[in-house]
C-alpha cells in the first residue's frame, strides 16, 4: 500500500490543532486534534512512499511505534486515504496506459470523493472499460451523451438510429458539421470513438455490429429519441424486451421546451415505461385519445429542440448513468428529472410501480399513492421517492 490523503480534497488548517479537508459541503471533512508533527507527516502521504519508508520517516520525527498504522487506519476511516497502487489488476493494467490515463486523471479524482475505500476510485475507473452501454438515438442528446460516457471511460458505447445527418442534429460535443449527409449511425460511432481516451478492450467498441435489442450483455440501455414525444411518453412496447431479459435503460431527451432525464427502469425493482402510461391513463381518462392523435399527428419536420438544454439533458443524464454503472443507485430511479427554459430549475416528478403492469411490481405496487401529476405548471421539488423502495439488488456492476 502506498498512502496518499485524496489529492482532489483541498487541506487548511482551521487552527494548530484542526485540519479541513475540503472545500465544498458535500465532501469536506474536518479531523482534529492534530499536533505539529502529525500534520507534517501527512505531507508525506503523497503516494510515492510504502508503509515500511512511512514508519521510518515517523520514527526519525520522534513519533512513537505505531503512530503511522494509527494515522493510516484513521484516515481509512474517515474516507480520505488513497492507495496509489491499489485497485487491482484492472487498475494496474489502466496505470500502464499512461497516456490513457492522463486522460482519465480528473475523472479518477471525482470518483475518489464517492468512493471511500483506498484504491475504490481506480478500480471503478477500471471496472467501466468492460461496461457495455448502447444509446439509441443519435440527435442533439444521444451523441453528446454517447460521447460524455466514452470520454469518461466506459469502454464499449454504440449508438444507433437511421437515416442521415441533418443540418439541425449538429452540436458541440456531438455530431460536426462535417457529417451532415452522412448515416447518422455511423457518424456518431465515430463521434464516441474521437471522445474516448484509449482504444476499447479487444471483443467490443462503437466500430463493432450493434448488440441485439434485448442483449443481456449490455449494462444500460438509454433512449435518447430525436422526436420529443418518445421521450414524453415512451412507448412501453421498445422497452419490453429489456424488462424481459433484465436490462437497466434510461430514458432521456427534449420535448418542446423540457429537458427529461428519467425514470431509470430497473426491471423488476423501479416502475417501466407501462407504469408510466397506466398511471398517467388513471389520472387523466383522456390522456390515451391525445396521445394518439400526438402519435398518428404530421411530425414537425425540425423539433423544437434548445442547444443548451439538450446539452443540460446530455450532461445530466450521462452523469446518473455513470453513477449507476459505477454502482449506485441515483435519483432517477423510480423519478423523471424535468427543467424547463428559461428558468433551468429541475425538479422531479416520481414514476410508481403500476400493480396491473406486467413489468413486475404486481402486488407491491397496490396501495401506492400515484403523486407524478403532469398538470402544466405544477411541479414536485424534492421528491426523491426511489431510495426507500429498492431492494439493493442493483447496488453492483451490472
Amino acid at each position: 500500500m502506498h498512502p496518499m490523503v485524496k489529492p482532489a480534497l483541498r487541506r487548511g488548517w482551521r487552527d494548530l490543532h484542526t485540519v479541513q479537508f475540503g472545500m465544498a459541503p458535500a465532501h469536506a471533512m474536518v479531523l482534529g486534534p492534530m499536533d505539529t508533527a502529525t500534520g507534517s507527516l501527512l505531507t508525506l502521504f503523497d503516494g510515492t512512499r510504502g508503509l515500511p519508508l512511512l514508519r521510518d520517516e515517523g520514527r526519525r520525527m520522534g513519533l512513537p511505534d505505531g503512530h503511522v498504522d494509527g494515522l493510516v487506519e484513521r484516515l481509512s476511516r474517515a474516507g480520505l486515504l488513497d492507495d496509489a497502487t491499489g485497485g487491482g489488476p484492472a487498475a494496474d493494467a489502466l496505470r500502464g496506459r499512461g497516456a490513457e490515463l492522463d486522460r482519465l486523471r480528473p475523472d479518477a479524482a471525482a470518483l475518489s470523493l464517492v468512493a471511500p475505500g483506498p484504491g475504490d476510485a481506480m478500480r471503478r475507473l477500471a471496472a467501466r472499460r468492460s461496461l457495455r452501454v448502447q444509446v439509441r438515438g443519435a440527435g442533439r442528446v444521444g451523441v453528446v451523451l454517447a460521447s460524455a460516457l466514452a470520454g469518461a471511460g466506459v469502454g464499449r458505447v454504440d449508438v444507433q438510429d437511421g437515416g442521415r445527418v441533418e443540418p439541425w442534429d449538429v452540436a458541440p460535443g456531438g455530431l460536426p458539421v462535417e457529417s451532415i449527409g452522412e448515416r447518422r449511425d455511423e457518424a456518431a460511432r465515430r463521434a464516441v470513438r474521437g471522445a474516448a481516451p484509449g482504444r476499447p478492450p479487444r471483443g467490443g467498441g462503437g466500430a463493432r455490429s450493434a448488440p441485439a435489442e434485448d442483449d443481456p450483455g449490455l449494462s444500460l440501455v438509454i433512449f435518447a429519441p430525436r422526436d420529443g414525444l418518445a421521450v414524453h411518453a415512451p412507448d412501453p412496447v421498445v422497452g419490453e424486451p429489456l424488462v424481459t431479459s433484465g436490462t437497466p435503460h434510461l430514458f432521456a431527451g427534449v420535448v418542446e421546451g423540457t429537458g427529461v432525464v428519467g425514470p431509470l427502469v430497473l426491471p423488476g425493482d423501479t416502475a417501466c415505461a407501462g407504469c408510466l402510461d397506466l398511471s398517467r391513463t388513471d389520472r387523466d381518462p383522456t390522456w390515451p385519445r391525445l396521445l394518439a392523435q400526438w402519435r398518428s399527428g404530421r411530425p414537425h419536420q425540425v423539433p423544437a429542440c434548445d442547444l443548451t438544454l439538450a446539452t443540460t439533458v446530455a450532461g445530466l443524464a450521462s452523469g446518473h448513468a455513470l453513477a449507476f454503472l459505477d454502482g449506485e443507485v441515483p435519483s432517477s430511479a423510480g423519478a423523471r428529472w424535468e427543467v424547463s427554459a428559461p428558468g433551468f430549475d429541475w425538479h422531479a416528478r416520481p414514476v410508481w410501480q403500476h400493480p396491473a403492469c406486467p413489468c413486475g411490481p404486481g402486488e407491491r405496487g397496490k396501495g401506492e399513492q400515484t403523486s407524478d401529476d403532469e398538470r402544466p405548471h405544477e411541479t414536485m421539488d424534492g421528491q426523491q421517492p426511489h431510495a426507500a423502495r429498492l431492494s439493493g439488488t442493483w447496488r453492483a456492476h451490472v
